[in-house]
């Protein structure tokens, strides 16, 4: 009888023991794999992250962060157009105007009915990612890329965030699609 209890926690033990290494292989294996980095996106939308983005959209982008770096700081005012204060719609109607030359409506309720709609895995760099937070009636930014937006925050100016689970992605409402193909592919 004391030979069987022996045997059986040796037995035991052991494969436990083999288990474990087992997991901690494959946890090493599964990670080290050259798999598709998913971003975080609102609502449980998944958006994978592409393996590079397009030399088009990428000069896209940079146009964009460029102009963000004239205004970066600039504080929020309701209704504001210039570099005293900006409100978001105001900040994506000049920038769209400085850097691709196309006049927007003064208004998020007006800009939303641009362009045409794209999923969140859709989007692109230029964009135009619409909100709808609990401090808004209506915000407007212009995305980036992975999961960058830049907008004219109430609270901290010009700013470039991120549609995250805890604050933008749970007011993502919609986006739009302005830039003609040519200039968005």
């Amino acid at each position: 009888m004391n030979f069987t209890i022996k045997t059986t926690y040796r037995l035991g033990f052991s494969i436990c023991f083999s288990l474990s290494i087992l997991s901690i292989l494959f946890v090493t294996i599964s990670c080290a794999t050259n798999q598709k980095q998913t971003i975080i996106a609102p609502h449980g939308v998944e958006r994978k992250a592409k393996a590079g983005i397009n030399t088009h959209a990428h000069k896209i982008e940079m146009r964009i962060r460029e102009q963000y770096r004239k205004w970066q700081g600039t504080r929020h005012q309701l209704g504001g157009t210039g570099s005293n204060g900006i409100d978001c719609s105001g900040f994506v109607r000049v920038v769209y105007k400085e850097v691709f030359n196309i006049d927007l409506p003064r208004t998020t309720n007006a800009q939303v009915r641009q362009g045409r709609p794209v999923t969140f895995n859709e989007l692109q760099p230029g964009d135009l990612v619409f909100f709808r937070p609990p401090s808004y009636p209506r915000h407007v930014g212009i995305f980036l890329s992975k999961s960058e937006f830049v907008h004219a925050s109430k609270t901290k100016g010009v700013i470039i965030s991120t549609i995250d689970a805890d604050y933008w992605g749970k007011y993502y409402w919609t986006a739009r699609r302005i830039l003609p193909a040519s200039q968005s592919q």
